[in-house]
């Protein structure tokens, strides 16, 4: 049992929790809860801990979630005072583990995406988005939607931030994502096979429910504060807008995101019951 703040293997998790550069450097994040254990693919696993309170609730338990967990993986057991340091939450469930990141080709998948695909794709391009609740957000929301990749900038929120993490709800383990240095030129390879490239932007848009999106489609998101530059807007193959009633000015990026990749679900939908 881990009963010390000092003990090595705390101050590597504290590390992992709270610095993106020790993420990259050791290529795992952390991620925590039971649901969010219960889902991890068995082979990101590399270590699991649980507080000393939640082995003992759990210990003679049949919770088949946490029945799985115990006995299906090695585990350490950590005092609650000090699990209270490692946790990044207020109230923690009591188990979290350290998990590989995983690594997807965005070559390959620009070209399994192409114009021969018999699958037409759905994607979201974030620009330098800040908040990390928005890009775990739209993770979330794109699995719901069918979306089949989120390319974000290296400007854009880290994704294995905990607070990412948190607000995928399981997505980050389902949805393939890829980060970019030029967005600019990501569009253009996603151009010349074929994808519609629609922009959030109100110069010279369109109603988001005009277009047609069941061809292939690529969604772009700019920066909360900032909105899109004007090099990567200018790639785009069209400008969209979200009609706003009353005051409201716009929309979050998230809540956006949400509401396009949704009509493009709608269509695909009606075409095919069609």
């Amino acid at each position: 049992m881990i009963s010390s703040a000092a003990n090595s293997k705390v101050k590597r998790l504290v590390a992992l929790s709270q610095k993106a550069k020790m993420r990259q450097k050791e290529q795992c994040f952390v991620v925590e809860g039971v649901r969010m254990v219960c889902e991890a693919p068995s082979d990101w696993i590399q270590e699991v801990y649980v507080s000393e309170s939640f082995f003992h609730r759990y210990e003679k338990e049949e919770n088949a979630e946490i029945r799985c967990i115990l006995n299906h993986y090695d585990y350490e057991v950590i005092i609650d005072t000090v699990f209270q340091k490692v946790s990044d939450t207020q109230s923690p469930q009591g188990i979290l583990c350290v998990l590989s990141m995983p690594h997807y080709e965005l070559t390959k998948s620009i070209e399994r995406w192409g114009v021969d695909s018999k699958k037409t794709p759905l994607l979201v391009l974030l620009e330098d988005l800040q908040d990390p609740g928005n890009v775990g957000t739209i993770l979330r929301a794109g699995e719901g939607a069918g979306v089949d990749g989120i390319i974000m900038t290296q400007q854009t929120a880290d994704i294995f931030n905990p607070k990412t993490i948190r607000a995928t709800m399981g997505s980050i383990y389902r949805v393939p994502f890829y980060i970019v240095d030029s967005l600019a030129e990501t569009i253009m390879q996603l151009r010349k096979k074929g994808m519609c490239v629609y922009a959030a932007h109100l110069d010279d848009s369109v109603d988001y429910d005009v277009p047609d999106y069941t061809q292939p489609t690529a969604f772009l998101i700019g920066n909360e504060g900032n909105g899109l530059c004007r090099k990567t807007a200018e790639c785009a193959t069209q400008y969209i807008k979200i009609p706003m009633e009353g005051q409201v000015e716009s929309l979050n990026a998230a809540m956006a995101s949400t509401i396009l990749l949704y009509e493009a679900a709608r269509q695909k939908r009606k075409k095919i019951i069609i």
